[in-house]
């Protein structure tokens, strides 16, 4: 809760720690807040150094889905099978996003931030010289490793420097240079696969990556906790355990895939999840801390976006498959109508702070989300007969409101979290954010898989699409009950609507 006081000196009172960090009282300024970040650069020049690291990551990631059939010739293998190279580095960068938090606390942001710039620019390196198959998934695991600490520990930083009320735009700025290597990724990747080499894929991370090691040494301070926590071997290995087996059943669960091991693998990761949530319940500092979901806007923020995320990790699966199965267009066709979305993600970005300066989080939340999913449920009346443009425009549509709803939970997630909570904090809501994500394509393969079975068809119909759509934007729309239990004020000094009034 925040007190007023004279020239902007607002106190802050946070639950933060006694020896465990949990049940007292401290009371913080945002001066005190503000002077872990003295003598850096506006929030802007922040963001946009740390956001290097994600233009990296999702230009990668695009670039390289574009190149995997011609990889496979290379490597003398089917074009499935080059899956491995993508399921790699999302094992990777779920058995390792939980220990970002401990790293940052234990090593320093900037140092830790640095050694993940340099271990993806290692795994590059490998990836580009790589003489097989196995040899590049064994590289894109170690690129998953630098990925799994760039961005939760970028996100820490500024969390921990930026004031309050400039959190918003702050946000909006780190996210939209990975929109632009999203947006950029399949023409970038189509022209590199033509006229030069699909290795260049992962030269072109080396300037990248040395760029911001450079920007960062220079500009973000070496931000730590004193008297960081001890670290959870147990959770580690059972939280890995748990995690690397839920996205890796999540990726053979598909039709494309082997469902039978993927549903043994996620029932496995279960059961070690299970396994977790009861020594987490009894270590005084779990690898990570579920009890933060007693924050009510965290946990709030926790439950719309996980929810959200589903919806938006299944759509660009779903128009992929429609588009090339369904419609019959080509590859290239198909990205160039499916990256619509992105273009409209960042359209909103320069926008959400105006907006939630009129509505506040709570009710600006629960408008994007009832438009947003509304929005994306018009995917399922997709037909051939409709204009490309048309679908275009819809998605552009789609993407703008979902932007607005993530740059908004990514803020006010970390309304109420105590300063000494903020690493792990961010460690679980980056954790949540992968398996929701890879979730969401899972839910959206097994409802095409359920309903082309019972049609008795080996590709799905255009019928069955539109179940699949509609069923991941109604989990997308029951966001809806938790940003209607947001408070009215929740987040108004991080939207600018105002300060709280005085408890």
């Amino acid at each position: 809760m925040t007190e007023g006081g004279e020239h902007g000196r607002d106190v802050t009172t946070r639950v933060a720690g006694d020896p465990d960090g949990r049940t007292s009282i401290d009371h913080v300024s945002e001066a005190e807040d503000a002077a872990a970040g003295a003598g850096l650069p506006n929030y802007r020049l922040s963001a946009l150094i740390i956001a290097s690291a994600l233009f990296m990551e999702n230009l990668d990631a695009t670039v390289l889905t574009t190149a995997l059939p011609t990889m496979a010739r290379d490597f003398g293998v089917r074009a499935p099978e080059m899956s491995v190279t993508v399921t790699a580095y999302l094992i990777a960068l779920a058995v390792f996003v939980p220990v970002s938090g401990y790293m940052a606390d234990r090593f320093g942001a900037r140092n830790v931030f640095r050694a993940a710039l340099l271990l993806f620019m290692g795994g590059s390196l490998a990836c580009a010289v790589s003489p097989s198959l196995l040899a590049i998934a064994a590289a894109r695991f170690v690129q998953g490793m630098g990925g799994a600490m760039m961005v939760p520990v970028g996100r820490l930083v500024l969390l921990r420097t930026v004031p309050k009320h400039d959190m918003v735009a702050a946000m909006a700025w780190l996210l939209m240079p990975g929109l632009i290597g999203t947006i950029t990724g399949p023409p970038v990747g189509g022209f590199i696969v033509t006229y030069l080499q699909w290795r260049w894929i992962f030269w072109i991370n080396l300037p990248i990556g040395l760029l911001g090691i450079v920007l960062v040494s220079r500009f973000i301070g070496d931000l730590r906790e004193e008297g960081t926590r001890p670290f959870d071997l147990t959770g580690f290995l059972l939280s890995a355990g748990a995690l690397g087996l839920l996205m890796f059943g999540f990726e053979l669960a598909g039709p494309a895939g082997e469902p039978r091991l993927g549903w043994g693998a996620i029932a496995a990761g279960a059961g070690l999840a299970a396994l977790y949530l009861r020594h987490a319940d009894r270590t005084p500092h779990p690898i990570l801390d579920l009890t933060l979901l007693r924050i009510r806007t965290f946990r709030l923020a926790t439950i719309g976006g996980s929810l959200t995320r589903i919806l938006h990790g299944a759509q660009p699966f779903l128009l992929a498959l429609l588009f090339q199965l369904g419609f019959g267009l080509s590859a290239a066709q198909s990205g160039m109508v499916t990256f619509a979305a992105a273009v409209g993600t960042f359209a909103m970005k320069s926008l959400v702070k105006p907006i939630l300066r009129v509505t506040g989080f709570r009710n600006g939340l629960t408008l994007m989300g009832v438009l947003g999913g509304s929005a994306y449920a018009m995917g399922g009346l997709f037909r051939p007969g409709w204009p490309l443009p048309a679908m275009f425009c819809m998605l552009v549509v789609a993407g703008f409101f979902t932007s607005f709803q993530f740059t908004a939970y990514n803020t006010i997630a970390y309304d109420e979290v105590p300063r000494g909570r903020m690493s792990s904090a961010t460690s679980l809501y980056s954790t949540l954010q992968q398996i929701t994500l890879s979730l969401g394509v899972c839910l959206a393969a097994t409802i095409l898989h359920v309903g082309s079975a019972a049609q008795g068809r080996v590709t799905p119909s255009l019928a069955n699409f539109s179940v699949a759509f509609w069923a991941v934007a109604a989990v997308g729309l029951c966001s809806i009950f938790a940003n209607r239990r947001f408070p009215s004020d929740a987040g108004m000094e991080m939207s600018g609507a105002g300060r709280r009034p005085a408890a």
